[in-house]
């Protein structure tokens, strides 16, 4: 009988390293970065119900503009504007959700595009007209960007990027 060889036991694991744990600034910067386009969302949804009021204001300027377009172009405008208008945020929506788990996951890219992101709509409301709630969704995402850009989250998008 042949004894197995006693080779020296390794305290080191073999398998995968473990996932470096989630600091509450990350967690703190998702929520963020989920509640910003929610009320972007809500506030969209909003926007049907000035649809009466919007569509008064486009016939308005027609008039003023010299009345080239009718009743009904005019609704069809408005429709249509506002139709686009919810579509592409749905599409901003989704976009930041996704980008908001990838951070969430410790993707250094998602915290740059979303910061990125932040500051486009930061830019838009400074130079648009804007509503409180559009006021809000800014806000909720710089607050994102400032905790995503933290001690603690930077260390653990610094363990995240090693561990793959």
């Amino acid at each position: 009988m042949s004894e197995s060889p006693n080779y020296p036991q390794s305290s080191a694991s073999t398998g995968p390293a473990p996932a470096p744990a989630r600091p509450g600034t990350v967690e703190g910067a998702f929520w963020a970065f989920i509640v910003a386009p929610v009320i972007g969302l809500i506030g969209g949804l909003l926007i049907f119900g000035n649809r009466d009021q919007i569509t008064t204001t486009m016939r308005d300027a027609n008039r003023q503009r010299g009345g080239n377009l009718t009743d009904a172009q005019i609704d069809q405008t408005v429709n249509v504007t506002i139709i686009t208008a919810m579509v592409i945020a749905v599409i901003i929506a989704g976009l930041y959700l996704l980008f908001a788990f990838k951070l969430r996951a410790g993707r250094n890219w998602a915290r740059i595009v979303l910061t990125v992101l932040a500051a486009l709509q930061l830019l838009s409301v400074l130079i648009g007209q804007s509503t409180i709630g559009g006021y809000l969704a800014v806000l909720a995402a710089v607050v994102g960007v400032v905790l995503s850009f933290t001690g603690p989250s930077n260390a653990y998008f610094a363990a995240a990027k090693v561990q793959r």
